[in-house]
Order: structure tokens, then sequence, then C-alpha cells
């Protein structure tokens, strides 16, 4: 047996490309701040925890395209589970000291979390579409064929009305898409999967309502009420967006629910 590790073609390290991974949290405080660090490893974590759950929903797409629901529900507890990374996440960048996060806040304009594209491509692919956040990237080539493709297919939301449309409920507009969702709710055994879905895709929802909540808390808790690094008004704007639903007709549709 050849000793562990020596000259093997393959290596943890290697596969996962370690060394380049851990060489990429550059700082640009001068003196380095202590808590520089961890604000870029907290981001680019979510970075890449965004890239996993675009790879999630991009395969959930499909296997609702292709009446594969049973898979795609399975994939939609994946999404859930990282939205609950994400929430939590945010409380360990509470853990930076004001004063310690304003050493190095300055060297960061014009940038803005509000830049992040994968975030963007998340709102996009779940069914939030924005023109006017579209046209916001105009001026980054990449990010902007990114979203344009995001923005022209279909979403999450979409696919599902569709399958529920193929069962043979009326999803011509809100008002019936809501009364749709109503009847799964009454009687969840006719469409056990559908009954499925649409709980994990509350749970995606929510998930992305309470990152929006709990990231503007603590924008507060670091920063007050100081406007953002990109021009934006900081906590205030974060703020108008807590109300944002991806499916609004989900959670409309308990309003109606009754007791037959």
């Amino acid at each position: 047996m050849s000793e562990y590790g020596k000259n093997a073609p393959l290596s943890y390290g290697k596969y996962l490309k370690v060394h380049e991974l851990i060489s990429l949290q550059e700082t640009l405080s001068e003196p380095e701040s202590h808590d520089e660090m961890l604000f870029i490893i907290i981001h680019q974590t979510y970075e890449l925890w965004f890239k996993q759950m675009l790879h999630e929903i991009d395969a959930i797409i499909d296997w609702i395209s292709n009446d594969r629901l049973f898979r795609a529900n399975h994939s939609l507890k994946t999404v859930v589970a990282i939205g609950r990374i994400l929430v939590s996440q945010i409380h360990i960048l509470e853990t930076m000291a004001p004063i310690g996060f304003l050493e190095f806040r300055d060297r960061l304009n014009p940038a803005s979390g509000f830049q992040s594209f994968q975030f963007r491509e998340i709102e996009f692919v779940s069914g939030l579409k924005d023109e006017k956040i579209l046209e916001s990237f105009k001026n980054d080539e990449n990010s902007y064929k990114r979203l344009k493709r995001r923005y022209d297919s279909p979403s999450l939301a979409d696919v599902f009305w569709q399958a529920l449309e193929k069962r043979g409920f009326n999803v011509s507009d809100s008002k019936s898409k809501v009364d749709a969702i109503v009847k799964i709710l009454e009687k969840p055994e006719r469409e056990p999967q559908i009954y499925v879905m649409q709980d994990l895709l509350i749970d995606h929802d929510e998930n992305i309502s309470l990152w929006r909540y709990h990231h503007v808390l603590m924008v507060e808790r670091m920063l007050g009420m100081k406007r953002g690094t990109g021009g934006s008004e900081g906590a205030a704007y974060l703020r108008t967006t807590l109300n944002k639903k991806f499916m609004p007709e989900l959670w409309e549709a308990r309003t109606y629910l009754k007791i037959s």
C-alpha cells in the first residue's frame, strides 16, 4: 500500500482548489482592519451559495417542465435548506464591531450589495422580474447578459402555474391562481406533489423575505441610517424591499381557505 497522499494523482486540495480558494480574500484597508477578512469571506460564501441555488432552480424548472414533480420537490428541499443558511450567516456579520466595519467601509465605494448579479438572478428566476433592476446592470456587460437571459426565460413561478394548468386548473389570471391554490389546500391528497411543491415554494419565498429583514437589521446595527456605499439610502432603501414576494398568490390563497 502506497503512503497516503504521496504522488497521488488527485487530492482533497487539488479537487477543491483550496490553495486558489484561500488566495481570493484580498483586503483593501491600510492598515488592515481585522474585520475586513470576515466581511469578504461571508460575502464570497454567499455568492457560492447563490451559485448552488441557481444550479438547483435551473434543474427544478427543467424537471417541472417534464412533469417530474417528485424530483423537482427533492431539489426544492435543497433550495430551502440553503435559504436557511443564507439567513443564519447574517448573524456572523453582526459579530463585527461597528467601528471595525467603518475602518474599511469607505474603501468599498462605489461597490454595493445591490450589484450582486447572482442574487438578482435568483429574484428573476424565482418569479420576481424587475426591468429597472435589469437596466441598472447595463454598464456591466457580462452581468447584464446573464440577467437578460433570466428575464426572458420561464421562471420557477411560470413553470409551476403551467404544471397546474396541465392538471386542469384555471390559472389565466391572479384571481384564478389564488382559487386554484385554495382548492389544492382544501384537498391535499388530490394533488400531493403539487401540494408539497407549493409549500416548498412558500418556504423559499419566506427564506428570502427573512434574509431581507435580517439584512436590514444588520445594516441598522452596524451603520444606523448612513447612506449605502453605492449611493442608495442604505437601510431606508432596504426596508422598501421587505414586502416583495416571488409568488404572492400562494400567500393570498391562505386568506380564502375555509373549512367546508
